[in-house]
């Protein structure tokens, strides 16, 4: 990298400035600074250049939106964490795509897309079969929270049940859903 005009600014120092006047003009000199270390990180993670790019531009639109947001002292510390972070949850929903994937067989033909809407429908199917297992407590609190979105203090109010009796509704409501999904019988 050619030494620039603004090296003899200290990353603390763009923080500090940045977070006086909200420029992004100092985070256009700080993040490139980084850029490598990025690029490491995502390929250690990724173990692909493509990915590992795009990762790197996404995380510094992650870190423009999130020091808007919170005030970081130590930032290469932070900024690695957030670039780890973002990998393992990049690895994760990778992970989540082949798992589903397993589940229907691709037909010549046969978008990514078009199969993944496939794997949904068929989970959701499955998870609406063990929905109706559940017993009537733990099937109209986990409704009534989940689908309908409503607060334990509403689920409470509008069953009859305390807020306890509702969270323990839930609780097992959840556990046995997953139970059913693991193995359907």
């Amino acid at each position: 990298m050619l030494p620039g005009k603004d090296d003899h600014i200290n990353d603390a120092e763009l923080l500090q400035n940045f977070y006086k006047d909200h420029d992004n003009k100092w985070l256009g000199i700080l993040l490139p600074r980084y850029t490598l270390l990025l690029l490491g990180v995502c390929m250690k993670y990724l173990k692909n250049e493509e990915d590992a790019r795009d990762c790197v531009q996404q995380i510094f639109l992650k870190v423009i939106n999130e020091l808007q947001k919170y005030k970081v002292e130590y930032f290469k510390s932070w900024i690695y964490m957030i670039a780890k972070n973002y990998c393992l949850m990049k690895l994760r929903e990778k992970s989540k795509i082949v798992e589903l994937s397993d589940h229907v067989a691709m037909e010549p033909g046969m978008d990514t897309d078009k199969k993944i809407h496939i794997e949904k429908d068929e989970l959701l199917q499955r998870m609406e079969i063990a929905l109706n297992k559940l017993n009537a407590e733990q099937k109209r609190c986990v409704k009534l929270f989940y689908l309908q979105k409503k607060s334990y203090a509403e689920i409470a109010e509008i069953t009859g049940f305390s807020v306890m009796q509702v969270k323990s509704h839930l609780q097992n409501g959840k556990r046995n859903l997953k139970l059913l999904l693991e193995n359907p019988s």
